[in-house]
């Protein structure tokens, strides 16, 4: 089991940066796949970033690529995600999940929420233009 928690979400103007972090507690990241969702108001939510287990392939959707970054800190036990060059269509609350069942690995993806087992809270973002 681990618990996730988010944190560095506030407003920024658009062309700006944000860098989000997740704690957790439990299970070190490097032990499972872990990713970032986000869903803004009156959308679904959607998958951003991933990073995998056991090879730390990343995947990101095409909204984002080239713009945002995930990487983890085993060290501190952290995930994550440097968000560059901000839209106001990146305004939206942010997730941090993890798969610890290995779903993510026997099903070759990283972008349906429903393989990930673990949620935080989530942390919002909001960009003005």
């Amino acid at each position: 089991q681990v618990l996730l928690a988010e944190s560095g979400g506030g407003l920024v103007q658009a062309g700006g940066s944000v860098r989000l972090s997740c704690a957790a507690s439990g299970r070190t990241f490097d032990a499972y796949a872990a990713g970032w969702f986000r869903q803004a108001p009156g959308k679904e939510r959607e998958f951003v970033a991933a990073i995998g287990w056991p090879d730390g392939r990343t995947d990101y959707a095409d909204s984002v690529k080239g713009r945002f970054t995930i990487s983890r800190d085993s060290t501190k036990n952290t995930l994550s995600l440097q968000m560059n060059s901000l839209k106001p269509e990146d305004t939206a609350v942010y997730y941090c999940a993890a798969d610890l069942a290995g779903n993510t690995y026997y099903s070759g993806t990283y972008r349906l929420m429903g393989l990930f087992d673990y949620w935080g809270q989530g942390t919002q973002v909001t960009v003005s233009s």
